[in-house]
Order: structure tokens, then sequence, then C-alpha cells
């Protein structure tokens, strides 16, 4: 009997002296998106970078249907990090249920603004569509239902004065899939919203003749903020001679409430810190520009993220 109470005795005092240990490791889990998007492998590089810089840190990535299912799973404090373009962060913070919300996820804290997604629709060539209002009768793939890009599609093809009814047909597929049908030539055309460089439309453009379609900026501009009109530069993807116009709209890395105020200092300190290795990991965070960071935000800044901006000289 007390040989059982001595080792019952030392392991709850083993337990005592371990718990220390264990309530202060850092769990971040990083919410992406589809892993042929941008917000995958930057979302790598910031799990390494927190990984190896936050004492007691240990770091997950999550690949999601992007943007709307990363903010409810913030609200729900199921991530500690994700990814969101900037009109679906408003509508989160709004409540907009046709955009995938349904309450106001008041938890929501701002990050940092990092770099801006461009609408980048790539058409087979023999589909013969060379801007957004020759999509009529066609077929378009336009991401998964109710997210970020799919919100895109809708915004732009509403500002055309055009909806999905007007399209042969509709798909809602990631990126890599979206590609595959158009190589297997049963898709015109695919409406991705990311980082220039997109891989799948690199991986399109390496073995199909593609034509980048044009949003003019008068459609553009129709929208309003948070979209800007913008260029896809000649050269982005092979095949492809000329500055496209189009939209684009800033990302966001968002945080919830309940992170604390010295963790969120740390996420948005290092990016900046380790601006080189998340360049290495995308072309699109050469967009990243400190200045710009703590600038319009639909949702109020982390309180640590706002200590970060304040040392910086920016608030």
């Amino acid at each position: 009997m007390s040989i059982r109470f001595t080792y019952a005795a030392t392991i709850a005092g083993a337990l005592a002296l371990a718990s220390p240990a264990v309530q202060a490791q850092e769990f971040i889990n990083i919410l992406t998106g589809g892993t042929s998007g941008v917000y995958y492998p930057m979302g790598v590089a910031l799990s390494e970078i927190y990984g190896e810089n936050i004492e007691g840190a240990r770091t997950q990535v999550q690949s999601t249907k992007a943007s709307v299912e990363n903010l409810n799973l913030l609200q729900q404090g199921k991530g500690e990090l994700g990814f969101a373009l900037g009109d679906s962060v408003k509508y989160a913070w709004e409540g907009n249920q046709e955009a995938g919300f349904k309450a106001p996820l008041d938890k929501l804290r701002a990050i940092a603004a990092i770099y801006p997604n461009y609408v980048q629709i790539a058409a087979l060539k023999e589909a013969g569509i060379t801007t957004i209002t020759d999509m009529d009768g066609k077929s378009l793939s336009v991401g998964a239902p109710k997210s970020g890009t799919e919100l895109n599609a809708r915004a732009i093809l509403g500002a055309a004065g055009k909806s999905y009814e007007d399209l042969g047909k509709v798909e809602y597929l990631p990126f890599a899939e979206s590609v595959e049908l158009m190589k297997n030539r049963q898709l015109d055309a695919t409406l991705q919203s990311s980082g220039l460089g997109n891989a799948a439309i690199k991986d399109l453009a390496s073995s199909q003749e593609i034509t980048i379609v044009s949003v003019p900026a008068e459609i553009v501009n129709a929208i309003g903020a948070p979209y800007v009109a913008g260029a896809i530069p000649a050269g982005t993807y092979q095949g492809q001679t000329e500055d496209v116009p189009t939209a684009a709209v800033v990302n966001f890395l968002v945080t919830h409430s309940e992170v604390s105020d010295e963790t969120a200092y740390q996420m948005a300190k290092l990016i900046f810190d380790n601006l080189d290795k998340l360049k290495a990991a995308h072309s699109a965070a050469n967009g990243i520009v400190l200045d710009n960071a703590p600038k319009g935000s639909p949702i109020p800044l982390h309180p640590g993220a706002e200590r970060f901006y304040k040392e910086q000289g920016l608030l």
C-alpha cells in the first residue's frame, strides 16, 4: 500500500513540476489556403520563422479553403494566425451573411496588411476571351464557394454588368483542379485571386496557349474600396507579352483578441525581421512593405501589433 502511495505521489509531483513548462508552450496554428496558392508556402515560411524565434512556440500550418474559412476559424479560436483578403475581412467584421458570415466576427484583430492579391483570369487561347466582358456563355471556375476568390468573382462580374447566369457553366474548384480541367479542354477559364506568379497558372501556361484576361480600370473603380486598379506585368506568365489590367485587393494577416499581446507583437515584428525568408518562399512577398502594414485594415489592430508599429514610428 505504501509503495503504491509513494509511486502515486512521485507521479503527481512530476506532473506538478512539469506543468509550468506545458503551460509556457505557445501553440500557433497558421491558417492558409490550398497548397497550390500563395498563402500556403508563405504560411510554411512563417511557421518556421515563428517556431525558431518565439520562445516555447510550437507551430502548425493548416491548408484551408482560405479567407472566409480562416476568419470563421479564428473567431472560434481554432487558429492563431490566418491569411485573408481585405474584402473578406470587411464582410466578416460586418457579419455579411451572403459572404459566409452568420454574425459579426468581433474577435478578429489585424497583425499586418501584407501583399496585394491580383485577380488573375487565365483562359485557353482557343476560347477567344480577352476581357471580362467576353465571358458570356463561357465556362469559368471561380474558386471554392464563398471563398475570398469567389467573392472577388462575384464582385467583378457584377461590376461588368454580368452574373453567373450569363456564363455557360460555373465550377467551384481550387486552383490546381481548375487547371487540370483546362488541360483536358473541360473548362474555358479560371479566375484565381492570389499574388503574382501563381503556381497553378504557371503550370497551365507551360503546357497550353493561354490568354490572361483583362479587367479594365473602369470596372474595378465601379466596385470601389478595397479594390484598386492594378496590372499583371508582361512576362509574369509564359506567352504573356503585355501588361494586363486587373483588380487588386490587399491581403491581411489576422489573429484574434485572445492571442497574447506579446505573441501578437512577435508575429508582427518577425515578419519584417525575416522578409528575405518570406520572399524566398514566394515572390508575392516582394509586395510586403513595413510602411503599409498598419494601414487600411477594416478591423482593429491587435494591441501587440500596434505596439510594434508605434516603436517603428508608424502610428
